[in-house]
């Protein structure tokens, strides 16, 4: 099993930044390919970003690419996701994913509770 605790979740103004973070716990060799969604309330989970175990290959959703960047570092067991220019449609529960395969978009095996993100006009 594979814990992922998310932080740095809070309320920003638009065009600001946020950095959050995603530490596993557990069985960590199982974090292969770790990815970031995110949820709004009456709607899907959204693909955000994925990465390899190597950090060497990284998949963006178009609605964040080139703002949006996705890092690992293996020997904290963590993946961060630095967001800027924020927009206020970024605004949504965003969460951790890990799976022991090489998937992009999914399915992810497991999954943390979420950290909001609010991004004011």
């Amino acid at each position: 099993q594979v814990q992922l605790v998310e932080s740095g979740g809070g309320l920003v103004q638009a065009g600001g930044s946020l950095r959050l973070s995603c530490a596993a716990s557990g069985r960590t060799s199982d974090t292969y390919a770790m990815g970031w969604f995110r949820q709004t309330p009456g709607n899907a989970r959204e693909f955000i970003a994925s990465i390899n175990w190597s950090g060497g290959s990284t998949y963006y959703a178009d609605s964040v690419k080139g703002r949006f960047t996705i890092s690992r570092d293996n020997a904290k067991n963590t993946v961060h996701l630095q967001m800027r220019s924020l927009k206020p449609e970024d605004t949504a529960i965003y969460y951790c994913a890990a799976d022991p395969r090489p998937v992009v978009v999914g399915p992810y095996a497991y999954w943390g509770q979420g950290t909001q993100v609010s991004v004011s006009s």
